[in-house]
């Protein structure tokens, strides 16, 4: 049974819908302890003064801002706790906007959102009318002492909610001075047809399931292996890259068509376009044939 991390109620208008909050992925990254390599035991961190070389107590500890280098201004927990914005449980709505207007650079960690108590009825309202039109809700809230930025979208059968970054987060890519070439890069009609092609070749519907996270499972059958007395099989060594010349753009992007060709991959038709509701776009009525 998943467990809510957070409860409170989505406002939009005059509405107030209850939920639940649940985390909506489990990261199953393989986490090591540090050991002594002589004794096998284990690491343990101490907070010491760097000027002493004395561990500190807990309560003696404050948090410090570097000005400059090796000047600090002291601050003290109770002055943030001052400062932490009000825990009002609300998720606010500030704005519906559509989908394609939020580049996904702005996603950071996703929830789910399910009705709580006496909430199904606002719940699936708020559900349909988002995905009926086609919007997005830009809302903020306060999660663990902290305000987020967040956005709402409609899933299949349950509201998601993910956490995003604020506007002054986000690095511009023009300062990215690799980027200038791009500008002076010429390209022929030719060259995008085989491009194009060849992204037809390869394109094929979105299956999650089928990627995986190769180093993880390696790593876990690593350990595994060394677990049950096995001796670790020696790492192959890895080549050293070469100054190898630049491959000719136009075969490179020949010899690649014909390789997706050869394994069989064919172009898929293309789709048609759906209305922001997500729903087939209404066909004209053909006209009758006279007889």
């Amino acid at each position: 049974m998943a467990r809510a991390i957070w409860s409170g109620a989505i406002s939009f208008g005059l509405v107030a819908v209850p939920v639940k909050m649940y985390s909506a992925v489990e990261r199953k990254s393989v986490k090591f302890n540090q050991l002594a390599r002589e004794t096998g035991a284990r690491i343990a961190m101490r907070r010491v003064d760097s000027s002493t070389g004395e561990e500190v107590p807990h309560e003696q500890i404050v948090k410090g801002y570097e000005v400059t280098p090796g000047s600090y201004v002291q601050i003290d927990p109770s002055e943030l706790d001052a400062l932490a914005p009000k825990r009002t449980h609300t998720i606010e709505i500030e704005d519906f906007v559509e989908l394609a207007q939020i580049d996904p650079i702005f996603y950071d960690h996703p929830y789910y959102l399910a009705p709580a108590a006496g909430g199904a009825k606002p719940y699936r309202l708020l559900v349909d009318a988002m995905r009926e039109t086609g919007r997005v809700a830009i809302a903020q809230v306060v999660i663990r002492s902290k305000e987020q930025l967040v956005a709402l979208r409609p899933g299949e059968r349950v509201l998601t909610m993910s956490t995003m970054v604020f506007a002054d987060e986000v690095l511009p890519p023009d300062r990215l001075d690799e980027l200038a070439d791009v500008q002076d890069a010429k390209t022929t009609k030719r060259e995008l047809d085989i491009a194009k092609q060849l992204v037809e070749s390869l394109s094929s519907d979105f299956e999650p399931g089928k990627y995986r996270d190769v180093y993880r499972d390696e790593v876990r059958a690593l350990i595994e292996r060394k677990a049950a007395g096995e001796q670790p099989i020696a790492a192959p060594e890895k080549q050293q890259p070469g100054s190898s010349a630049v491959p000719d753009l136009m075969a490179a992007l020949k010899a690649s068509l014909d390789a997706a060709r050869e394994a069989g991959v064919k172009p898929r038709p293309r789709t048609k376009r759906a209305t922001p509701a997500g729903k087939p776009r209404a066909r004209k009525p053909s006209a009758k044939r006279t007889r």
